[in-house]
């Protein structure tokens, strides 16, 4: 074998090593297909798999369960308005359409809002179990203030018997408070969500 063929040979092995280098530093900066999601719906299993809190997974699920349920209430009660409104312009039927889209909102983000926080820290720094246990912790208080509000807010037809005992009394004076103050729970579990996402990360 020539000096010139045990150069060239040499040279092609080299080549192929720098190829295989290269491919292998791409294959590292490609994310993994578990590292990341897409959209919305796509971030709840994405949180699911990448926590380690039993009491997030469950809120994972049965918050995007209920935020589900919670949008196909209010597009049913808009679509209702609609049709009853169809022949009415601008003034008070505007106002209630938007004030339809308006409550929806104020209601299904607080409840997304937790899985969304969750996954996001994990897909971009790593989060820890007592992140995600605090977060599904608030989120399971803004479900029950969200209930407290149903509760005042609930029409006469609906107050009859609140029941005896202790509960009951407690259900009765709720009753009894201004059916604006019903906003006033899941307003403040709605400030709770954000307020333990900036004091445990």
């Amino acid at each position: 074998m020539t000096d010139a063929t045990r150069r060239g040979g040499d040279g092609a092995s080299a080549g192929e090593a720098a190829t295989g280098d290269a491919g292998s530093g791409d294959a590292d900066t490609e994310p993994a297909a578990d590292d990341t999601y897409g959209g919305l719906v796509g971030a709840f299993p994405y949180a699911v798999r990448a926590s380690e809190s039993r009491l997030f997974r469950v809120y994972a699920v049965g918050g995007g369960l209920l935020a589900g349920l919670i949008v196909v209430l209010f597009a049913l009660a808009l679509v209702t308005l609609l049709g009853r409104t169809a022949g009415a312009t601008g003034g008070t039927f505007t106002f209630s359409r938007a004030f339809f889209v308006v409550v929806m909102v104020l209601v299904v983000v607080p409840l997304v809002a937790p899985v969304l926080l969750v996954a996001r820290r994990h897909r971009r720094s790593g989060s820890t179990a007592e992140y995600d246990r605090a977060l599904a912790g608030a989120g399971c208080l803004f479900v029950f203030a969200l209930y407290l509000g149903l509760v005042i807010s609930a029409p006469d037809s609906l107050t009859d018997d609140p029941g005896g005992g202790p509960l009951g009394a407690v259900v009765t004076w709720l009753y009894a408070l201004p059916r604006t103050a019903g906003a006033v729970p899941p307003l403040v579990a709605a400030a709770g969500v954000y307020a333990v996402h900036r004091l445990v990360r």
